[in-house]
Formats: structure tokens, sequence, C-alpha cells
């Protein structure tokens, strides 16, 4: 199959400021609009166009982990922080702050809704990564596939 030196040079354009601006709405939307599933969703339209330029084979080099590890640690991360303050006596999600004093940033003010977000971006970037990996792959002959 031919590939397009267009879509190649514009997919791999694309690709990184579609990541970069995913990161920036998964960081700023526990303040603002955006948050770990439209960050993901973002992230996620980024694996579509690199999997439309290069295929299968380049959505796999995207990340060095399978996307059901990245699926999988993220539901983790995310059921983590909302029942951890069901231990501390508290509400399922109930929200914690810390302010640190970082050297060279100043006071930087850190949340738990930031981990839940982050929890969820990973679900939402694992699922479409593993959905693009699925939806590339070559079927198996009949009989191996019975196996």
């Amino acid at each position: 199959m031919r590939r397009s030196t267009i879509v190649d040079t514009t997919a791999r354009l694309i690709f990184h400021s579609a990541m970069v601006f995913s990161l920036y709405l998964l960081f700023a939307g526990h303040n603002a609009p955006g948050g770990g599933f439209a960050g993901g969703l973002v992230a996620g339209t980024a694996v579509a166009i690199h999997y439309v330029a290069g295929g299968v084979d380049d959505v796999r080099t995207i990340t060095r982990v399978r996307p059901w590890t990245v699926l999988g640690a993220g539901l983790t991360l995310a059921a983590v922080v909302a029942l951890v303050p069901l231990a501390l006596d508290g509400s399922v999600l109930a929200a914690g702050y810390r302010e640190l004093d970082v050297p060279v940033l100043g006071a930087v003010k850190l949340s738990s809704v930031l981990a839940f977000d982050i929890g969820v971006y990973a679900v939402v970037f694992g699922l479409v990564t593993m959905l693009f990996e699925a939806f590339g792959d070559e079927a198996l002959p009949a009989d191996e596939a019975d196996r």
C-alpha cells in the first residue's frame, strides 16, 4: 500500500500538537473546563490521526506498554483515588488538597482531583489505543481462530 507524503507529514505535525493540547486539558481541567476525559479524547484523536497515516504498526509505536495495561492502570488509579476518602471517614470522591513549596516553581497546589483526572485520561487513552489496535489487526485464519 502506498502512503501519502502529505498525510504522513501532516499527521506527524498534528500528533505532537494534539498530545500537548491534551495534556494542557488534563492539567487545566480540574480548575477549568476540560479534564481527564476531554484530554483523553483529544489524545485519542491524535491516535486516530496516527492510525490514518501509518496504520496499526505506527499506533503500536506510540507507547512502550500495551494499551490494556494503560487502561487498567488508569482504572486502578481512578478507583483508588475515589475510594481512599472512605477509609479516612469521608465520602466517595471527596477531594483532598495540599500546597507544596517547590524551590524553582514556588507554591504548587496539588489536588486529588488531578490524580483522578490522570486515571480517567489513561482509561480513555488506553481504550482508544486498544480499539485501533484491535481494528488494525489482521484476522486469524479460521483454523487458528478456533484454538
